[in-house]
């Protein structure tokens, strides 16, 4: 990437450096050139690309650990453009895009193939991870080295677990050496199986079968204890239980390899959703009469949306740093897929373009502080990725030029039909958010400048 350009005169928020600063982010060729104080250098302007930043938040690229695009196989959800375009509307600049495509991704062609459609699209930076097991059976590993070659980030059987204990000790110990973490689906379906949402009083209310706390946390303490035995990297996805939270804080006192991301949906909504109630944790009336909105399957996920309890504890969770990342679990569906019976209707929620905004609503409540979104947006799932990718996550002079700027003020309505995604399904609906992504660039590029904040070159 050639050329220059000058993001002036916004809030600088960078924790990899523990920088909270008014100032500007200078890009030469691709890559952070500095960062300096508002007016402390003098740059010359002939030939450079402004960002009018003033009154805005300027971060390092937002990275997502954890996003389905669908493509290979269910291009009428989601295509690797359409995801890549709600992305960086969204404020992301990097994705890891999990293999439960159609053929999945289980061989170096296909992990060729995503990387080449990204190219094509040349709008978020796609990162492959690939199947633990050979079509996601759960019955043969895939050749890993080979994979990791290709370029694949991780491995995951995502929206399945590997049940088999031998074979989830055979990953940890192949993948340890590769440098690349196993990313953990904790999920029991012993104790999952034909679960529709939380085990609790909506389940009961509405009369759905539920999935208790435990069908995860006995996968996840399975699979902590053979990353112990192993020395392999287990990463836990979409946690979203507060049992899950302390076998992670247990684990790390006791030296294991082991990291954790949340999702945004798991921070803002509770079991309530599934009900059509979308309120601030601790609001809802377990006795109000239903609704012609109960039964909501844009609110169905899996894991599923947990108790205030569990929120709340994540909340504090994320914090005190015991988790590590948030991840959005992009999963967008079609009408057929959630305008059915609830027991029928698909898992997940698309996020990627609400995401920040409901972490931002969390800020603007004071759940949450900034740096602490901004932290685990950014160089939180860099290092989970390992240091091969240390220079993602940052403004570091020489990281790679990927820059987020948003409004944390804005207030405005989420409507569907302004997605850039082909999933529609969110239950946030007419919900109004406060703070929104206002411009986002991708190695130097601006791909995405909804205000028009872009002034030359000159």
């Amino acid at each position: 990437m050639s050329g220059r350009l000058l993001v002036r005169g916004g809030r600088i928020v960078d924790p990899s450096q523990g920088i909270d600063t008014v100032g500007d982010v200078l890009i030469r060729d691709g890559r952070v050139a500095s960062v300096s104080l508002e007016g402390q250098e003098e740059i010359a302007l002939q030939g450079i690309t402004i960002l009018e930043a003033s009154g805005l938040v300027v971060s390092p690229g937002f990275i997502d650990l954890h996003c389905h695009l669908r493509e290979p196989g269910s291009e009428e959800k989601e295509t690797i453009a359409t995801g890549s375009l709600a992305a960086v509307n969204g404020g992301f600049t990097t994705l890891c895009v999990m293999p439960n495509t159609d053929p999945p991704l289980d061989t170096a062609p296909l992990i060729q193939f995503l990387r080449q459609r990204a190219k094509e699209v040349g709008l978020a930076r796609l990162l492959p991870i690939a199947c633990i097991t050979r079509g996601r059976a759960g019955q043969r590993l895939v050749e890993m080295g080979e994979l990791v070659e290709a370029g694949a980030v991780g491995f995951s059987d995502d929206g399945d677990p590997v049940e088999d204990p031998f074979l989830m000790r055979m990953a940890l110990m192949y993948s340890a050496p590769l440098g690349v973490p196993i990313i953990d689906h904790c999920q029991d379906p012993s104790l999952t199986q034909g679960g529709q949402i939380h085990e609790g009083w909506v389940a009961s209310r509405l009369g759905l079968k539920g999935m208790p706390s435990a069908g995860e946390e006995v996968m996840a303490a399975r699979d902590i204890e053979l990353a112990a035995l192993t020395g392999g990297h287990i990463h836990l996805a979409h946690i979203s239980t507060s049992g899950t939270l302390d076998l992670v804080r247990n684990a790390r006192s006791r030296g294991v390899v082991v990291t954790a991301e949340v999702t945004p949906q798991h921070l803002f909504l509770s079991e309530e959703a599934v009900l059509g109630q979308v309120l601030e944790v601790g609001e809802a009336d377990p006795y109000a009469p239903l609704t012609p909105f109960a039964y909501d399957t844009r609110a169905k996920v899996n894991p599923p949306l947990r108790p205030r309890q569990d929120v709340q504890a994540l909340i504090h969770g994320l914090q005190a740093g015991a988790i590590d990342a948030i991840a959005t679990d992009h999963a967008p569906h079609n009408l057929v897929d959630k305008a059915c019976p609830f027991d029928e209707a698909a898992f997940g929620i698309s996020i990627l373009e609400t995401g920040v905004g409901m972490l931002l609503s969390l800020v603007a409540r004071g759940a949450l502080d900034l740096s602490t979104v901004v932290r685990h947006l950014t160089i939180g799932p860099a290092r989970v990725m390992g240091p091969r990718w240390s220079q993602f996550g940052t403004l570091k002079p020489g990281a790679v030029g990927d820059v987020t700027i948003f409004d944390p003020d804005e207030k405005w309505i989420v409507n569907t039909d302004d997605f850039a995604s082909r999933g529609k399904n969110s239950p946030l609906e007419g919900q109004t958010l406060q703070g929104r992504v206002v411009a986002t660039v991708v190695g130097g590029r601006i791909v995405h400048d909804r205000s028009g904040i872009a002034r030359g070159p000159r």
